[in-house]
């Protein structure tokens, strides 16, 4: 296994073959289809402690960009399938995060066809306010993070345009749910509160 530090470069690509895989230790990595025209769709986000790659497949699915700065802890594609072979913790322990991405997928979707832009936007923060510090206090009632994706980003991942986000955002600000600073860093005082505006 071995450690890296990759910028906002891509760590892997749509189409490339798949030779390492990792674990994320800090940070925010997006993923990312592009079509053939060049437009891109960020079709999901990856946070410690993730795993990042596809098992027992030959090429990379999506592109794996950071969207911040990000640890990663990598291992070799046949290190890990050895592994796996050998230990069968740890094959549950993947096919359970598998499932929990299947499941937030789900949820995602429901959030893209079904909510509107505010409780979208909303659900975006809660997403991102939950999701950042794995070993935040459960019962801790605020969090505060550095919004890891652009606006352009964030409208992307969102279906809106950035005029929308960004109006979106003042809405809540103006409301008191979450506070701004430094253009991105975002002060959630009431995580519940911004939870039942996300529909």
């Amino acid at each position: 296994m071995g450690a890296a530090t990759i910028d906002r470069k891509a760590a892997a690509a749509d189409g490339m073959p798949v030779e390492s895989y990792a674990n994320v230790m800090r940070g925010v990595v997006k993923l990312t289809k592009v079509l053939e025209d060049g437009r891109q769709q960020i079709v999901g986000l990856q946070f410690a402690p993730d795993f990042l790659g596809r098992l027992f497949t030959p090429d990379s699915a999506v592109t794996a960009e950071a969207a911040s700065d990000v640890d990663l802890c990598r291992v070799s594609k046949s290190g890990l399938e050895r592994l796996i072979a050998a230990n069968p913790k740890l094959e549950r322990r993947l096919m359970e995060q598998t499932l929990r991405e299947l499941d937030e997928a789900r949820e995602w979707m429901v959030t893209l066809g079904r909510k509107t832009a505010a409780e979208k936007v909303a659900s975006f923060l809660y997403l991102i306010a939950t999701h950042l510090d794995p070993s935040a206090d459960s019962e801790q009632k605020g969090r505060k993070f550095i919004l890891p994706l652009t606006r352009g980003d964030v409208a992307d991942f969102l279906g809106l345009t950035i005029e929308t986000v960004s109006r979106q955002l003042s809405r809540l600000r103006a409301e008191k749910v979450i506070a701004i600073s430094a253009v991105t860093q975002v002060d959630v005082p009431d995580l519940e509160r911004l939870r039942k505006r996300c529909g």
